[in-house]
């Protein structure tokens, strides 16, 4: 069975991590609210979490 009114993930989505709590929510999450503050303990500084994924650079 699938279900398709599941929404489809968004590749490439940007992710940000309290500081305080460490509770992860996405900027869609953050615009909801009139400041930019933790939704759960309402801590107002956030780091934005990179990928796993390395990028290799050769040098010339």
């Amino acid at each position: 069975m699938s279900e398709d009114n599941e929404a489809p993930k968004v590749f490439g989505e940007v992710w940000y991590e309290c500081e305080r709590c460490g509770t992860r929510q996405t900027l869609e999450e953050l615009s909801q609210l009139p400041e930019i503050k933790c939704i759960n303990c309402g801590y107002r500084v956030l780091k934005k979490v990179r990928p796993p994924v390395v990028k290799k650079v050769e040098g010339v």
